[in-house]
Order: C-alpha cells, then sequence, then structure tokens
C-alpha cells in the first residue's frame, strides 16, 4: 500500500495546500484526489517528491490512456511509476507486487483485478491501475517503448465523482428543451454508465459504446444510429470529432465540450465548442467559441436560458420600433403624398419628440425586460428562422390593418381645423406607442400573464408626465403646431388606444394556438 501511495504521489502534477484552515486542490481534481487519500494514508507527497526528484516524464493522452514517470532516488538509483486505465496499466504490466513479494502476472490475476475494476466501476467509481519499475540500464532505458514494458503491478485505486446536483436538474432542463445531453468520457464503461444513469443522460434502451466499438463502425453506420447512443467510454479525441460529424449529417447543431489538445479538432467542427476555463488549455480556448470559467455543465444551460432571453427582448426591441416607424410612414409619408406637404399631419418638432420621447425609452426597458415564463420550456427554434418570424410579421400586418386606418381617420374627418387634425394625430401616435410598448412585454402571453415590469412602467410613466407638460406649457404647443385636446378628443383617442390593445391581445392568442399546434407536430 505505501508503494502505491507513494506512486500515485510522484506520477502527478497535482498539489495540495492549506490556506485559512481550508484544503484546496491545485490542477487536476483527479490528481488533487490522489494526493488527499496519500495524505490520509500518512505519505508527505512533498518529502516524497524532494526525495525523488521527477527526471523524465511520458504524459498523459486520449489515446495512451495513462502517464509514466521516471525519478532519481537517493541512491541515484531510476524508478518508474504509471497510473492510467487499469486495462491498459496491466496490459504494460509482466509482474505483481502480492503481499510484498514479487510475482509473474498470470491470466488468473488479470482476470481477478479486471473482475474487481468492473466492480468499483459499477459503483461509479473512476478506478486507477498503479504499476512501477526499477530502471537498471541507466538512462539508456529511458524510451518509451522500453520504460513502459514489463512493469510491476501495484493494485487499483478508486474514486467517487459525484454529480453536482445543479448537473443533474440541467440535465433534466436540457431534455424540456429539445436538447439531447449525451456523456463522452476516458473512464471505464461501466463507471461511464453508472454516472449517467444518476445524471439522468442514461436511460434503459440506450445504446452505449466504447472507442473500440466505435473504431469499427463506419460514419454511415454510426449516423443511423448516433441518436440512440448516450454514452462513450474511453474515447479517443478522433472519435469524438467522428461522433460530432455524425450529429451534423442529421442536420443537427452540435455543441461539444473538451479540455486537452487533441480535443481542438471536435470543437472546432462542433457548431458551438465550449472549452473549460480552469481545466482547459489555451489551444482548446483558442478552437472554441466559448469558454466555461467555472468547468460547470450547468453553466451552459445558463449560459443558453440567457441567449433565449437576449434573443427575445431583441425581437420586442425590433418589433417595437419596427411598428411604430412604419405607421409614422406610413401615416405622415402617406398624407404628404396625398395632400400635399403643406398639409403635413406633424411639424418637425412634434415628430422628433414622438421619436426621441415616446419611442425611446420604452424601447430600451423592452430591452431590458425579465426572461418569459416559458424561456427554458419551449423547444429550440430553427437556426435557419429570420428574426421577422410569424409573430413579429403578425404584429406589423397589425399595424397596416388596424392602427394606420384609425390615423387617416381621424385626421381627414377634421381636415378643415388644420390644428385640431395634428393635435389629435400627436395624441394618438403617443397613446398607441404607449400602449404597444405596454402591451410588448411579451410577445405570445397576454399583458395579463406578464404584467409590465417597473423599468418599463416608470419609462411610460415618465413619458405620460412629459406629454401632460407638453400639453400645458403654450411655447411647446406653439412648436408643435397643436392646441390643448377636447374631452371628446382624449376619449375618441383612448378609445382607439382600447381597440388597438384589443386586437394586440387576440394576435396573442393566435401566436399562442400556432406555437401549440407546432409543438404538437414535433
Amino acid at each position: 500500500m505505501g508503494l502505491l501511495l507513494e506512486g500515485v504521489t510522484l506520477c502527478n502534477d497535482a498539489d495540495l495546500y492549506e490556506h485559512a484552515g481550508k484544503w484546496f486542490v491545485k490542477g487536476d481534481p483527479t490528481e488533487g484526489a490522489l494526493l488527499v487519500v496519500a495524505k490520509k494514508g500518512g505519505v508527505d507527497f512533498r518529502k516524497n517528491r524532494l526525495e525523488k526528484p521527477r527526471i523524465g516524464e511520458i504524459p498523459f493522452s486520449s489515446e495512451r490512456k495513462r502517464m509514466t514517470t521516471i525519478h532519481r532516488t537517493k541512491e541515484n538509483k531510476l524508478i518508474a511509476f504509471m497510473k492510467g486505465a487499469p486495462e491498459i496499466v496491466l496490459s504494460e504490466c509482466s509482474f505483481i507486487l502480492e503481499n510484498g513479494e514479487l510475482r509473474e502476472l498470470t491470466e488468473s490475476h488479470v482476470n481477478k483485478i479486471l473482475k474487481i475494476n468492473e466492480e468499483m466501476a459499477n459503483e461509479a467509481l473512476r478506478v486507477l491501475g498503479v504499476a512501477y519499475k526499477h530502471i537498471d540500464n541507466g538512462v539508456d532505458e529511458i524510451a518509451e517503448h522500453n520504460i513502459e514494458k514489463g512493469m510491476i503491478f501495484l493494485g487499483l485505486i478508486g474514486m467517487i465523482d459525484p454529480p453536482r446536483e445543479e448537473a443533474i436538474e440541467a440535465t433534466k432542463i436540457c431534455k424540456q428543451v429539445g436538447i439531447k445531453p449525451v456523456m463522452i468520457t476516458g473512464d471505464h464503461k461501466l463507471t461511464a454508465v453508472a454516472v449517467a444513469r444518476e445524471i439522468g443522460i442514461f436511460k434503459e434502451g440506450d445504446i452505449v459504446l466504447t472507442g473500440e466499438e466505435l473504431e469499427k463502425i463506419s460514419e454511415e453506420e454510426l449516423e443511423k444510429i448516433v441518436d440512440k447512443v448516450t454514452v462513450y467510454a474511453r474515447v479517443s479525441p478522433m472519435d469524438k470529432l467522428k461522433i460530432v460529424k455524425a450529429w451534423k449529417n442529421r442536420g443537427e447543431i452540435v455543441a461539444m465540450t473538451g479540455d486537452g489538445v487533441n480535443d481542438a479538432p471536435a470543437l472546432k467542427h462542433a457548431d458551438i465548442g465550449i472549452a473549460m476555463g480552469i481545466t482547459g488549455t489555451e489551444v482548446t480556448k483558442e478552437a472554441s467559441d466559448m469558454v466555461l470559467t467555472d468547468d460547470n455543465f450547468a453553466t451552459i444551460v445558463k449560459a443558453i436560458e440567457l441567449g433565449r432571453w437576449i434573443y427575445d427582448n431583441i425581437k420586442k426591441y425590433l418589433t417595437y420600433l419596427l411598428r411604430c416607424n412604419i405607421t409614422e410612414v406610413v401615416v405622415i409619408g402617406g398624407i404628404v403624398l396625398i395632400m400635399g406637404p403643406e398639409y403635413l399631419p406633424l411639424l418637425p418638432a412634434a415628430i422628433l419628440y414622438i421619436n426621441l420621447a415616446t419611442d425611446g425609452l420604452p424601447a430600451i426597458a423592452l430591452g431590458v425586460s425579465p426572461p418569459e415564463p416559458d424561456v427554458m420550456q419551449r423547444p429550440p427554434r430553427d437556426p435557419k428562422e429570420s428574426v421577422f418570424s410569424w409573430d413579429v410579421k403578425a404584429f406589423i400586418l397589425l399595424a397596416l390593418v388596424v392602427e394606420i386606418p384609425f390615423f387617416y381617420f381621424l385626421y381627414f374627418h377634421n381636415l378643415r381645423d388644420i390644428a385640431h387634425a395634428r393635435t389629435e394625430i400627436f395624441l394618438l401616435f403617443v397613446v398607441v406607442e404607449l400602449t404597444i410598448a405596454l402591451n410588448f412585454r411579451s410577445l405570445r402571453y397576454s399583458i395579463f400573464k406578464t404584467p409590465p415590469h417597473r423599468w418599463l412602467l416608470l419609462a411610460i410613466g415618465w413619458e405620460i408626465l412629459l406629454i401632460i407638460i407638453v400639453l400645458h406649457v403654450p411655447s411647446i404647443r406653439n412648436a408643435f403646431g397643436i392646441l390643448t385636446p377636447t374631452k371628446s378628443d382624449l376619449i375618441l383617442i383612448l378609445t382607439f388606444g382600447l381597440i388597438i390593445f384589443i386586437s394586440m391581445e387576440i394576435i396573442k392568442f393566435l401566436i399562442r394556438k400556432k406555437m401549440s399546434w407546432n409543438t404538437k407536430d414535433v
């Protein structure tokens, strides 16, 4: 046991240190766990590293699945330690240290060790094999093909890496929103399945493939079954690339996570490459589209939620400004074309006020709206879908069909008094645009389900206060070319505003119906 614990501290790049009464790991979490168990076993890893300094190393890689280091002892002799996947380490061993005695490694030993390895893996333990070797021929023997042959097997060491609660919850959310999470790991197949089942990725009936099995399958064959495979174990970086290609050939949007240098091709080929910020290499980060600063799967789901939230708000902002500005252009430009510039329905100062004040603050408030209640329940949108989706076009069409006729009616029914007509047009613009802003907290849900948020209410309240000031200051009224509205003017304009409000609620109802139909089709 002592030699095994010594081996896992020497064949190790991590560090364990204490600060303010707490212990911290610097480096790979798996190697950090090995230092912890060694310390608990009474092994001083710092002293070991000083007494047996490392003079050579054959680093770990996803293809090799093992790491070997060479050390010089106090007696000026050389010793090598290896750790890695148990079946790989065993394949390089010719002997076993059993009860302190060196014996030849037999088939019976190998079968017994592999059976224990499977039992540990079934309990969701990450298992490593450890071996060592004295180097008698000096530096001449320090070559990969020599060092890693004829090793002496020391034993197995298992550690549990329980999934975080937020990862389990994040997996549930992924499935709700139509995202299929798949586990790709270098761990043993049984360990991978046990962890995947606990997280919720694997269920009975799913396919599990190892790297060895994946190599025997052609890209065409994998493409046919890839949607049924939820766990890949003992895979290499090139296997990851093969998996990404299979999904993309099916027309799916693929996100891939990785941390090693060899993961870069798969990350580059994926639609969204996600690198680990803590354990990831610089090459991986450069090849990726996104870097996780906390290496937490749940953060990816939070990023999806934030992305949907931002996209929704962009649509609200865009639809609001488009609808308002199209109405202004059609009303003002149309009247000028019909009647001539002397019948301009709004003077430049009034047009400027509507664009800067009435449009401005409410649009900004819509851009910071809270997420909608179904932001993480609805299926992914079609990546080919334009931002001018069905709901956006429906609201713009509503402006042409419902609002613009009201403006023309108000203007032409009182054309003999141009100042009065301009007053009604100006106030209708203000009321309509504030009504739209109030209702655009959501493009789908009724205002009664998604009421306006604080910033939107403040923006609308401020605009109402400003318009009251405008109407009570004669010099501003003169600049705008408007009069003090009568009570009947206000009733008529507010009635039109109510009709527009109701028409928007009807459009939202139709949008929700269309969404429910699409969901059933999926």
